[in-house]
C-alpha cells in the first residue's frame, strides 16, 4: 500500500467531496481520482476497496471536525457554567457548518451504514467513542451536568444540525444562535 500521507489526506478529502455532492451511490475510485486532481488508479493504489475507502474516509471526517485546540482552550478560561457549555456548543456549529461537505458525507455514511454490515459497526464504534469523549471531556472540565446531560445536548445539536445542512429554510438563519442557547438553557442545569 502506497505510504504518502499528504496524498492519502487528498484522496480523503476528495472522498468527503464525493459524497457530499454525489452520494454513496456516486463514490467510486474514479469519481475519487477525479475530484483530487491525480492520474486514474490513484485513488485504488491507497484504498484497498471501497470498505477501505468508506471506513478511513469516515475516520478523517471525524479529524476535519476537531476542535482547534488554541480556541478551545481560550474558551476554557471562562467560568465552567452554562453560559461556557454554551460557547462550546455554538463553536461545534460553527465548524460543521464551515464544514459542511464533512458533515454531509458522514450523514451519507450513516446511511451507507444501514446496507453495509462492517461499515456500520466501524462508524457506531466511531460515533461511539466520540460520544464517550465528549462526556468524559464535559465531566473531567468541571461543566454542569452528567453523562444524560451530554448525551441529551448531543441529540438535540444532531437534529438541529441535520436540518440546517440538509433543510436550511425550515429554520432560517436568523436566530440560530439564540435558539442554540435555548436548548443549552433547556438542557444543561444551572451550575
Amino acid at each position: 500500500m502506497v505510504q504518502n500521507p499528504a496524498r492519502r489526506t487528498a484522496l480523503a478529502d476528495a472522498t468527503i467531496e464525493v459524497l457530499a455532492r454525489e452520494g454513496a451511490r456516486g463514490l467510486t475510485f474514479r469519481a475519487v481520482d477525479v475530484q483530487a486532481g491525480v492520474p486514474n488508479g490513484t485513488a485504488s493504489n491507497y484504498f484497498a476497496n471501497r470498505e477501505d475507502l468508506l471506513n478511513q474516509t469516515a475516520r478523517h471526517i471525524h479529524h476535519r471536525l476537531t476542535p482547534d485546540p488554541v480556541m478551545i482552550a481560550e474558551l476554557l478560561r471562562a467560568p465552567r457554567d452554562r453560559d461556557l457549555v454554551k460557547a462550546l456548543v455554538r463553536d461545534i456549529f460553527r465548524r460543521i457548518s464551515e464544514d459542511r461537505a464533512g458533515y454531509v458525507a458522514l450523514l451519507e455514511l450513516r446511511l451507507e451504514a444501514t446496507r453495509r454490515p462492517e461499515l456500520r459497526t466501524r462508524l457506531t464504534e466511531a460515533v461511539r467513542d466520540e460520544l464517550d469523549a465528549n462526556v468524559a471531556y464535559h465531566l473531567g472540565q468541571g461543566l454542569p451536568g452528567d453523562r444524560e446531560t451530554v448525551v441529551v445536548l448531543y441529540l438535540a445539536m444532531t437534529g438541529l444540525v441535520l436540518e440546517q445542512l440538509t433543510l436550511p429554510e425550515v429554520l432560517g438563519t436568523d436566530g440560530l444562535t439564540a435558539l442554540i442557547d435555548a436548548i443549552v438553557e433547556r438542557i444543561v442545569p444551572a451550575a
